[in-house]
């Protein structure tokens, strides 16, 4: 083997995961906020590394393909490009709004989806939510699961919704309830470890396509 090859895959197998984890809301207290901390700190504990962001860092205009053409991408959607392209996986922690995800979340999304390659095909992702509610925000994973997986996202089986969210957490940011506490490590660990396998064992490349079966043209130039 090319000695160039074994350093590099010796690399991969000695560095660590690298997680982009970001809360979905802007809001300054967010619930949503606190789950993210503390999912990043679990992260780090078991040896990832965290790259802890915030929604108005990737906030942009409404998408529009006239602007993308006249005036190219906004600054909010070259930095989530940018943080997808710089990390290994991501954790998105979303507030549920009218039993689907925020607006700002999904148009976040449009706008990076129109990079070439597009960023999130491939690349792992966990899902997880707060809310006063006693669903925990649950139905807008669900919703946010679909343009995700239409991208190629390899979205985690398991998610995590934490209920009652305004009366979860203990002072030091864990959540209260130990039960709760314990499923949620267990899930970012779980899904930790199938990141790393992603990262530094790979296997077979599978492509992207948005529109099965049809030939590349101007109109359906998003087809990888």
């Amino acid at each position: 083997m090319d000695v160039s090859i074994q350093e590099h895959l010796a690399f991969k197998l000695t560095e660590p995961v690298q997680f982009l984890v970001f809360s979905a809301s802007l809001r300054g207290d967010s619930l949503n906020s606190r789950l993210a901390s503390l999912a990043a700190r679990m992260v780090e504990q078991h040896g990832g590394k965290v790259d802890l962001a915030e929604m108005e860092e990737f906030d942009a205009p409404s998408y529009n393909q006239d602007m993308q053409g006249s005036r190219g991408f906004p600054p909010g959607a070259d930095e989530f490009h940018r943080r997808l392209e710089t990390n290994d996986a991501f954790v998105i922690i979303s507030p549920e709004y009218n039993a689907s995800m925020p607006g700002v979340l999904k148009n976040a999304i449009d706008w990076v989806s129109r990079y070439h390659p597009q960023p999130f095909n491939e690349r792992h992702g966990l899902l997880l939510s707060a809310s006063p509610s006693m669903t925990g925000g649950s139905r807008g994973l669900w919703s946010l699961r679909i343009p995700l997986e239409h991208l190629g996202s390899r979205v985690f089986p398991d998610m995590f919704s934490l209920a009652q969210a305004h009366k979860a957490f203990d002072p030091d940011g864990t959540i209260a309830n130990e039960q709760l506490q314990l499923r949620l490590e267990l899930t970012v660990q779980a899904f930790m470890e199938l990141a790393e396998a992603a990262k530094k064992y790979p296997c077979a490349k599978k492509a992207w396509f948005e529109y099965l079966g049809e030939q590349t043209e101007a109109i359906t130039a998003r087809t990888q």
